[in-house]
């Protein structure tokens, strides 16, 4: 798997320059931006902000005629770093998955409903969320800055979400880090976390702080 992933590393700045040329299609894997924000306009302004250990909010989002399992957090974003998934089975490098059109991506087994379809059976047909989230992190010099950060969050899956091998718990926010694997269910499928600039180790997108945007998590 180790030397698809420097293949990939390797190749990346050939597909880049493909995708600047490919048009931003919000709705490649089932639910669009549009449609997205609408129903996280309909949540309401006083939806909680539950920070990386709390409940979700109700199950009022629905899409599709299918209540959703889950609402975006008040601090959701898209991020401006251009994520992908490299999915591997085995040895198998299969189609990258472009996960930075959205501020949220719903994967699971129910297919009319899902940003990324899984649909070995042992997933659930809502089963985790990839969400974007601005944070804070701490500069060199030791002063607060915000930025989008990636996260995973199970819905109570019935066989697990697995990050790094270890099954997380549900309905708690991980964050998601450059050459995280990711894994669902007992599908052998591996998901490894990477983006545009993975041959530099540094990322520096930065979100400009605000006034609006400073109450902490």
């Amino acid at each position: 798997m180790f030397y698809c992933i420097n293949y990939y590393l390797v190749s990346i700045d050939r597909r880049r320059q493909r995708e600047e040329e490919e048009p931003d299609d919000t709705s490649r894997y089932g639910q669009s931006v549009d449609a997205q924000e609408n129903n996280t306009d309909a949540a309401g302004a006083e939806e909680p902000n539950f920070g990386l250990s709390g409940k979700l909010t109700e199950y009022t989002n629905t899409y599709k005629g299918v209540v959703i399992k889950y609402n975006e957090p008040p601090e959701a974003r898209k991020p401006k770093t251009r994520w992908r998934l490299y999915p591997f089975k085995g040895e198998e490098a299969l189609k990258v998955l472009y996960i930075h059109r959205q501020s949220a991506f719903l994967l699971g087994r129910q297919r009319h409903i899902a940003d990324i379809p899984i649909d070995h059976p042992s997933c659930s047909k809502q089963h985790a969320v990839l969400q974007y989230k601005l944070a804070d992190y701490e500069r060199t010099d030791g002063t607060i800055g915000r930025k989008v950060k990636p996260y995973i969050i199970d819905l109570e899956s019935a066989n697990g979400t697995y990050l790094n091998n270890e099954r997380i718990e549900p309905r708690r926010y991980y964050e998601l880090k450059e050459r995280d694997v990711l894994k669902f269910g007992f599908s052998s499928r591996e998901y490894v976390m990477l983006h545009e600039r993975s041959l530099n180790t540094e990322e520096n997108q930065e979100e400009p702080t605000s006034s609006n945007e400073d109450s902490p998590e």
